[in-house]
C-alpha cells in the first residue's frame, strides 16, 4: 500500500508540472500578443509624420537623384556655387548688361577658334606636332532619351487640357486659370530670362532649406492645407455645386 502511494505522489507531481506548463506557455503566448498589439514603435509613427506633397521619399530622390540632386542640395558645395555663380554672370551679362546671345556666342567662337588656329600655327612653326584636338560627336542616344521624355510630357498635359477643355473637372480648370493668371502677373514684373534665372536660384535655395528644416515645415504645410480643404469645401458648396455642369453636359450629349 505505501509502495503504490509513493508511485501516485510522482505522478500526480508530473501532472502538475505539465499544467504549470501549458499555464506558463499560454501567459507567454497572451503577452506577445499583447505586445504585438501595442501601439507602433516611434520610427513607424514617425514614418506616417506627413510630408509635403504627400512624398514618401528623401528630398535628394524627389529630386531625381545623382549629381543634380546634390547640386541643389549643396552636397558640393563648390559646385553648387560655382553653378550658381554662372548663372548670376549670365543673369547679369544679358539683363544688366544688355548683352544679347547671338553676339556672346559669335564672340566666344571667334575667341576659340582663332585662339585654335594661332596654337596650331605656332606648333608648326616651331616643328613641332600640331596640338591633339578632339573629334567632338554629339551622342544620338541622349537626344532621343530627351525628345522622348519630353515628347511623353507634352501629351501629359495635352490630354490634361484637352479633359479640362471638355468641361469635365471643374477642379483642374480652376487651378489651370489661376496657375497661368499668376503667371501673366509676373510675366509683367519681369522678361523671361529674370523669370529663369528666379527659378534657378530658388532650386538652389529652397530645397536646400527645405531640406534642413522639413520636421517644422512639414507640419505647418499640413496645417495651411487642412485650412485651403476646408475653405475649399466652403467655396465648393457656395458656388461650383451651384454651377449647372450636368445640365450643360447632358444638352452636349443631345445635341
Amino acid at each position: 500500500m505505501a509502495e503504490e502511494i509513493e508511485k501516485s505522489v510522482p505522478a500526480e507531481e508530473s501532472l502538475m508540472e505539465k499544467i504549470a506548463e501549458k499555464i506558463h506557455h499560454h501567459d507567454s503566448s497572451s503577452s506577445s500578443e499583447s505586445e504585438y498589439e501595442k501601439p507602433d514603435s516611434p520610427s513607424a509613427v514617425k514614418a506616417k509624420i506627413y510630408r509635403l506633397f504627400g512624398r514618401e521619399k528623401p528630398v535628394h530622390k524627389v529630386l531625381g537623384g545623382g549629381k543634380p540632386a546634390d547640386v541643389f542640395l549643396w552636397r558640393d558645395k563648390k559646385l553648387s556655387a560655382a553653378v550658381l555663380g554662372v548663372a548670376t554672370a549670365i543673369w547679369v551679362l544679358f539683363e544688366l548688361v544688355e548683352y544679347h546671345l547671338l553676339s556672346l556666342l559669335c564672340h566666344i567662337s571667334i575667341l576659340a577658334l582663332g585662339g585654335l588656329f594661332l596654337w596650331s600655327n605656332v606648333h608648326t612653326f616651331i616643328n613641332k606636332a600640331s596640338p591633339q584636338i578632339p573629334e567632338i560627336h554629339v551622342p544620338e542616344e541622349a537626344f532621343l532619351v530627351i525628345a522622348s521624355s519630353l515628347r511623353n510630357e507634352l501629351n501629359q498635359a495635352f490630354v490634361i487640357l484637352r479633359s479640362i477643355a471638355l468641361g469635365r473637372d471643374l477642379k483642374k480648370f480652376l487651378m489651370v486659370v489661376v496657375g497661368l493668371w499668376i503667371i501673366s502677373v509676373v510675366g509683367n514684373w519681369c522678361n523671361f530670362l529674370t523669370l529663369v534665372y528666379f527659378c534657378f536660384v530658388i532650386l538652389h535655395t529652397v530645397p536646400m532649406l527645405y531640406e534642413k528644416h522639413e520636421d517644422k515645415v512639414d507640419p505647418l504645410a499640413e496645417k495651411a492645407l487642412k485650412e485651403l480643404q476646408k475653405q475649399y469645401v466652403v467655396f465648393d458648396e457656395k458656388v461650383l455645386s451651384k454651377i449647372p455642369i450636368a445640365s450643360l453636359k447632358a444638352k452636349a450629349k443631345l445635341g
